[in-house]
């Protein structure tokens, strides 16, 4: 188990002008438990298993883009038309509050804050004539999603 505190992070996704407004009050309830545990110092818990999952199609994608020690980041930012956003880049900076998810390879790396919205999905590349990209798919923390894969709303 380890234990993390909720951080500015979580709180600039909870405030951002992009939330959609079917999370307004899914924020605002956040927001108040936030404010609450911070002001009496309570930490939350969460399960080391703490999981995301890369399918093959993910791996063989970036292992033929990643150069050296570049790997896939993967953040979940305020916005997009169903409140937050998945965010793909390749980085080459591992921080303190990261996790790293190994398959053949290939790393995907997940920051705590993010990892709290995404844990539990498969990360996956899917390439169609009109485009091609990575994916967080079957997302057990999410309710809804947008026809384009990128945004979703959060189970609560």
């Amino acid at each position: 188990m380890y234990k993390m505190d909720c951080s500015l992070a979580i709180w600039q996704l909870m405030t951002s002008p992009f939330c959609a407004m079917e999370n307004r009050a899914c924020m605002s309830r956040i927001r108040t438990q936030w404010i609450a545990s911070s002001a009496s110092g309570e930490t939350q818990t969460y399960s080391s298993n703490g999981q995301i999952y890369l399918s093959e199609s993910c791996v063989k994608r970036l292992l033929e883009i990643a150069e050296g020690s570049e790997f896939l980041r993967l953040q979940v930012e305020g916005g997009g038309c169903s409140g937050f956003q998945y965010k793909f880049s390749l980085d080459t900076v591992v921080n303190s509050d990261d996790r790293v998810f190994e398959k053949g390879g290939a790393r995907v790396i997940v920051d705590l804050d993010s990892l709290n919205f995404v844990k539990g999905a498969m990360v996956d590349f899917n390439q169609e004539l009109i485009r091609s990209s990575f994916q967080v798919v079957n997302n057990p923390q999410a309710e809804q999603g947008c026809s384009c894969g990128s945004s979703f709303s959060v189970k609560l």
